[in-house]
């Protein structure tokens, strides 16, 4: 995984013939996505997929394989645009695995209602919002902690809060919070611990609850269980991997929306930025 803007500029030389690219942009315009596949036509082009809302869009027009998360229309920090592409991305990481297409179509369709349900569910409990920014405070610093493919739900779930708050907030690889973040546990410190990956779920646990016992507010995102005396506790349920994200990534959504409501902003209109990034 690599930011556009990086591989434009530090690192096209990985680029080639034998590369496939695939490029994810909701919109499909983004400045640096367009001179990205631009630039990489001039010499030893790679096989381009692009992962858009909707085709009509310069990224999609370029690309040899255009695929629509069909998301529809969005305004402000992407929510449904985000967890469209995770299940494009879903389907996209089965076919280059090997996965037949008739056995990938069913089992991806089957996957993504199991998630759509655990989402419905979990947004359809009016008390969550309340919940979560009565957790929250009045504190100042928020970091949103993930692992593995729970890396998406963390880095998409702090962007939405600064988009929709105007407030700083950090994710980081839960590990890499051990080495010197950690300095800043305390009664001032909030953080999202998204423990929804098996292989360190004890790891996650136990980080959070030493995080409890400095006094940081800590709010735990887990497939089930793993419940610290606290913490408050969300359980998305057991889902595909590649989708949790989608799911897990909710309770940042709602915070988002209830902090910006108390503040005095529209969640969904943005200040300084715009939905198009269409410069550097």
């Amino acid at each position: 995984m690599l930011d556009a803007a990086e591989l434009l500029h530090f690192r096209s030389g990985i680029l080639g013939p034998q590369t496939l690219l695939l490029v994810v942009s909701q919109s499909g315009e983004s400045a640096e996505i367009v001179r990205l596949v631009d630039s990489a036509a001039s010499s030893g082009r790679p096989f381009v997929a692009a992962v858009t809302n909707g085709a009509r869009n310069s990224l999609a027009s370029r690309a040899d394989l255009a695929l629509d998360t069909a998301a529809g229309e969005e305004e402000g920090p992407s929510t449904v645009t985000f967890a469209a592409a995770l299940v494009a991305m879903a389907g996209t990481t089965a076919a280059i695995a090997g996965d037949a297409a008739t056995v990938l179509s069913e089992r991806l369709l089957e996957r993504a209602d199991l998630a759509a349900t655990a989402l419905e569910r979990i947004v359809g409990d009016a008390t969550i919002a309340d919940r979560v920014a009565t957790w929250f405070g009045d504190r100042e610093t928020l970091v949103v902690l993930g692992r593995g493919p729970a890396r998406a739900a963390a880095e998409m779930g702090a962007l939405t809060i600064k988009e929709a708050v105007g407030m700083p907030v950090e994710s980081l690889e839960t590990a890499q919070f051990r080495h010197g973040p950690v300095e800043i546990a305390g009664p001032d410190l909030a953080a999202v611990v998204i423990a929804t990956e098996p292989e360190t779920f004890d790891l996650d646990t136990a980080l959070a609850s030493e995080l409890v016992d400095a006094g940081a507010a800590v709010l735990l995102v887990t497939a089930s269980g793993g419940k610290i005396e606290g913490a408050m506790t969300i359980e998305i349920g057991s889902l595909d991997r590649m989708l949790a994200s989608a799911v897990s990534i909710v309770p940042s959504q709602l915070l988002a929306w209830k902090l910006a409501l108390m503040r005095g902003r529209d969640p969904g209109r943005y200040v300084r930025a715009s939905k198009v990034t269409t410069r550097e």
